[in-house]
């Protein structure tokens, strides 16, 4: 993405000076203008822009794998509940995650549009009565992170928000069982 906005701001740059530099204003001519500023510099820069944004964008498809977790999460006004798999445990407004693993969230709404998000994990997908969407997400380091809803959705909805704790492999289980003794 810096590379395709490089090249962008570098010929915007150029057209500039030329205008404003004399000694550059004659290999700017109308016909290089068009050849070369719009039509060969943008269709590099996009096509650049577009193969990073296939590539990166591949690692976020939910694909389970052996080491995907996959989490339930259901939104209603105005609190998350977290479903963890293979165990009867059920979170509300506390969400419990392994550390450098893989999870798939499946978000789901029971009354109205909510945006389930998690900003400093990346990003973020609406829960849709009805429909489950998926998104992927990775804690690449042990602690708290906020999680809000970002769809407005009542009047309740500024409070919407859930705690993210993010824990070491090996203590991902012993708060699972700790929740579960709740």
């Amino acid at each position: 993405m810096l590379a395709g906005a490089t090249v962008i701001f570098l010929a915007t740059s150029l057209a500039l000076a030329g205008a404003f530099i004399p000694s550059i204003r004659p290999l700017l001519t109308p016909k290089r203008l068009i050849l070369w500023g719009g039509l060969v510099v943008p269709s590099l820069g996009l096509t650049a822009l577009v193969a990073g944004a296939f590539t990166l964008g591949e690692r976020l498809l939910p694909r389970q794998g052996a080491e995907t977790l996959r989490i339930e999460v259901v939104a209603r006004q105005f609190a998350w509940e977290f479903r963890y798999p293979g165990t009867p445990v059920a979170t509300r407004d506390v969400l419990h995650i392994p550390v450098g693993r893989d999870i798939d969230f499946a978000v789901t709404s029971e009354d109205v549009i909510h945006s389930f998000w998690i900003p400093r994990l990346g990003g973020k997908i609406d829960a849709i009565p009805g429909h489950k969407n998926i998104v992927r997400l990775r804690a690449d380091a042990p602690g708290t992170y906020g999680g809000i809803c970002a769809e407005y959705c009542g009047e309740g909805h500024a409070p919407m928000r859930f705690i993210v704790i993010a824990h070491a492999p090996e203590d991902y289980e012993a708060a699972l069982t700790s929740e579960a003794a709740r």
